[in-house]
């Protein structure tokens, strides 16, 4: 999986042609790859048989599957988590359902990691066995001041035990970045366990937000996804400057993703 991904720090989806079906019907053709992936995925963590190569595996196939109805990948900074040696935490804005589903495919060849995650997702019908089966870190999004103790309690834990995380610092899914709204767990988490954050720059709207089921929105290829990792920053006094340069990274590359 590493050859597959990894090639000089950097991922472009290949130029295929896309079957008829996909073409004119791509959120239903997609979804019905989905769905055979998370019944497959959570059978196994239900039998406690699903580890983090299996995660791995099963996040490529929805990256797969994306890619079958035409969406494009481009996905840049890998060498910052390949170069890297130990744990650490990636910080990044959130979009859709989309990162949740591939990041695992881009990091877990390299680092073993877990989420930051709501607690309703680990009670998510059939996706709960999955979830749970990665140890994550469950937050209510209701009372900031237990969630920052879970995640601080919680985070250290993991990260000794030389985890990564992935870290969402908005409450909510955005397709911009309001640094009044980009909390700063991530930096305290860091701060206090010693170890890196790798800012994470993403767009994923390809992936839409459902009116009903906010999962489950409209795929539409025509819209390109991005990632880029930046480069290790390492948490120095309160951290306030970091911070700064972490929004300032996920902003401006949006910017540019726009024009």
């Amino acid at each position: 999986m590493k050859e597959l991904l990894f090639k000089k720090g950097a991922y472009k989806t290949p130029a295929s042609d896309i079957s008829l079906l996909s073409g004119m019907l791509p959120s239903f053709s997609f979804y019905s790859k989905l769905f055979w992936i998370v019944l497959k995925s959570s059978s196994l963590a239900k039998r406690s048989r699903y580890d983090t190569k299996d995660w791995a595996q099963s996040s490529l196939e929805v990256l797969r599957a994306l890619e079958s109805v035409g969406i494009k990948f481009i996905i840049s900074g890998l060498n910052h988590i390949k170069s890297l040696d130990g744990p650490c935490i990636f910080v990044a804005n959130h979009m859709s359902s989309l990162e949740t589903m591939t990041l695992p495919a881009i990091i877990a060849p390299f680092k073993d990691l877990t989420f930051v995650v709501k607690k309703s997702l680990v009670d998510y019908p059939v996706f709960r066995h999955v979830m749970r089966s990665r140890d994550p870190i469950t937050v209510s999004r209701t009372n900031p001041r237990e969630d920052l103790k879970t995640v601080l309690e919680g985070g250290t834990q993991r990260l000794m035990a030389g985890r990564s995380i992935v870290i969402f610092p908005q409450s909510v899914r955005v397709l911009d970045v309001d640094p009044k709204n980009f909390g700063t767990i991530g930096i305290k988490l860091a701060k206090k366990a010693g170890v890196p954050i790798i800012p994470v720059a993403l767009k994923t709207d390809a992936w839409g937000n459902g009116k009903y089921l906010k999962d489950y929105g409209k795929i539409a290829p025509s819209k390109a996804v991005y990632f880029e990792f930046g480069a290790p920053i390492f948490i120095k006094g309160r951290g306030n400057e970091e911070h700064d340069e972490i929004i300032e990274f996920i902003a401006g590359r949006l910017m540019e993703w726009e024009e």
